[in-house]
């Protein structure tokens, strides 16, 4: 090859590559004229006078007043009473158990968490507990459809031992599609 063909050839490469990054700039907006990112310090503000962010998990107020009877599992209100179902309530000697059926619609169940309360024989609130769903966690995966139900099992804290005689719970977090 000639040094006028590598010369030529080098300056076409040049010429090439000139041009891709001229268009890339000017497809990315970039150049005399283009606009300026925003400051993120000039965005729009809100503010709710007295509003605090919430802190900790949802608390249900019936857990505090419910007085289930020895050996039941007893429903106190939640936020999301019209969109679900509780039924199969179990209180076995290491928890409760159940299910949630969804019935606002049949849609992928992103977020659940039902709060179980524990109480005495007298019906003395003694501690709660927690079972949370979230979406594509292993151990809550679904394959097919998505699915109403989601079964659940809140265990009795280790600190309450064999003092458990009853449970209450409820539904304080439902998020799906």
């Amino acid at each position: 090859m000639s040094v006028r063909a590598v010369v030529l050839s080098v300056a076409a490469l040049l010429v090439a590559g000139a041009v891709g990054v001229g268009a890339t700039l000017l497809v990315r907006g970039a150049g005399p004229g283009a606009e300026q990112v925003p400051d993120p310090a000039s965005a729009a503000r809100t503010a709710f006078p007295g509003l605090t962010a919430p802190t900790g998990d949802p608390e249900l107020p019936g857990l505090a007043t419910a007085r289930p009877r020895p050996g039941t599992v007893a429903v106190v209100e939640g936020p999301f009473d019209d969109r679900l179902d509780l039924s199969g309530l179990r209180l076995a000697g290491n928890g409760v158990t159940g299910t949630v059926t969804v019935t606002s619609d049949v849609s992928e169940l992103i977020e659940l968490q039902v709060l179980a309360g524990f109480y005495d024989a007298d019906g003395k609130l003694l501690g709660t507990g927690r079972f949370t769903h979230h979406a594509g966690e292993e151990d809550h995966g679904h394959t097919g459809p998505p699915s109403e139900e989601e079964s659940f099992e809140v265990a009795v804290p280790d600190d309450l031992g064999g003092t458990v005689a009853a449970a209450a719970v409820g539904v304080p977090v439902l998020v799906n599609e």
